[in-house]
């Protein structure tokens, strides 16, 4: 029955933002088959609680302090495999949606959708479905057909976004400096830019890297 509380969907929030919290709270509030049972301000909060009250829906942020959002989905999957969790976050790079994805979780949102789509897509979560928002479905169709980049050109990426030179980046890791220009001309290619400031910022922009 509609407004009964052991019938409604039990939902977990993690956020660490405190007005967030409170504007998404305020909305599930207005459901009356839909119940906020906890919350939680980083990762490690969010995996003690889900694994203490088994909620029915857990919505996490990706970027929270601690242990990240990506993190706790994936310990939350270990504890229950069929945790429905879905991505509350202000990046639709599509390189951060799939590791959501392959993390376990079943729908990703932009918080700019929260008061249009949210519901919706708890509700679709809840009873098995997947629930993608437009823009990010976009996003990764964009570049579904992309080369990827791989282990090691993420990590030379890394590098050069925390400043160092080819010589540096060759000494951390061990390799030829022509090695470093060759995997460089390929970051650049995979990416369609022509430096490596660019590289940089495409790569935070698509989650490829954080900084």
């Amino acid at each position: 029955m509609a407004g009964d509380p052991m019938a409604a969907i039990r939902i977990l929030l993690a956020d660490d933002h405190p007005v967030l919290r409170d504007g998404v709270c305020a909305l599930i509030g207005t459901q009356p088959d839909m119940q906020i049972v906890a919350e939680a301000a980083n990762g490690f909060e969010a995996v003690d609680r889900y694994t203490e009250l088994r909620p029915d829906v857990a919505l996490m942020d990706l970027q929270m302090p601690g242990m990240n959002g990506l993190a706790a989905i994936e310990a939350i999957r270990k504890v229950d495999p069929g945790a429905r969790i879905v991505v509350l976050t202000t990046y639709s790079g599509d390189a951060q949606v799939l590791k959501a994805l392959k993390a376990g979780a079943a729908a990703y949102l932009l918080k700019s959708a929260l008061r249009n789509e949210m519901i919706g897509a708890i509700r679709s979560v809840h009873v098995g479905r997947r629930h993608i928002q437009t823009e990010v479905a976009h996003s990764i169709a964009e570049h579904a057909a992309d080369e990827s980049l791989n282990a090691r050109e993420i990590e030379i990426l890394r590098l050069i976004a925390e400043g160092d030179p080819n010589k540096a980046i060759a000494l951390k890791m061990s390799l030829a400096e022509d090695t470093i220009k060759a995997h460089i001309r390929n970051i650049f290619t995979k990416l369609y830019v022509s430096d490596r400031t660019h590289a940089v910022t495409t790569a935070v922009r698509r989650g490829i890297i954080e900084l």
